[in-house]
């Protein structure tokens, strides 16, 4: 890996350490083993870096629970107890993506990354519901996507709050199924 690599992979090894708000140029010089001015030749800032590192780490995360849900065998309610299992083990990332979500209101930049991402993240989203369910037409994909990340993006926030409320997969299936019924009924 060339410094610019080694940046990344220090800066996500810093959101996991740190959190997204407390982590430093000298914490992610020290994680990455490069030098301080090479932060600003490669990326422009610190903020920057911890962006696209974040961004970056975030899209890795979100593409295993993408692959999982894509799975013909899985139920729906094994998918999310499966992604739900996993936010223990990456409790430093989700902090610190909900603490960028904040400084997104400042920085038109983040915010601008932060739009990218979902907008990739819905596409992805969308080809692989067409790729799981064919019958789907694009706009109904398109809103299984989006319904489908704003729930895992709330998920999230609910469990940082109180882990003991979060719901289970089989919990969130049911309450889908009944919110489906209750718009039907009207």
């Amino acid at each position: 890996m060339g410094n610019r690599e080694d940046l990344l992979e220090g800066a996500k090894r810093c959101l996991y350490e740190r959190g997204y708000a407390r982590t430093t140029a000298r914490d992610i010089v020290a994680a990455s083993g490069a030098n301080l001015a090479s932060i600003g030749y490669h990326y422009g800032s610190k903020e920057a870096l911890l962006d696209a590192a974040l961004i970056e780490a975030i899209a890795e995360l979100s593409e295993r629970w993408l692959q999982w849900s894509a799975d013909d065998r899985a139920e729906p309610a094994e998918v999310w107890d499966r992604i739900l299992g996993e936010f223990d083990a990456h409790r430093p990332l989700l902090v610190a993506h909900v603490e960028a979500w904040a400084q997104a209101e400042r920085s038109p930049e983040l915010k601008e990354r932060f739009a990218k991402f979902y907008a990739d993240q819905l596409a992805r989203g969308i080809e692989s519901s067409r790729t799981k369910r064919p019958q789907l037409d694009a706009g109904t994909a398109r809103a299984l996507s989006a319904v489908t990340g704003a729930l895992a993006d709330g998920l999230i926030v609910q469990w940082l709050i109180n882990p003991d409320q979060l719901p289970s997969g089989r919990e969130i299936a049911t309450g889908l199924r009944a919110l489906a019924d209750a718009i039907d009924e009207v």
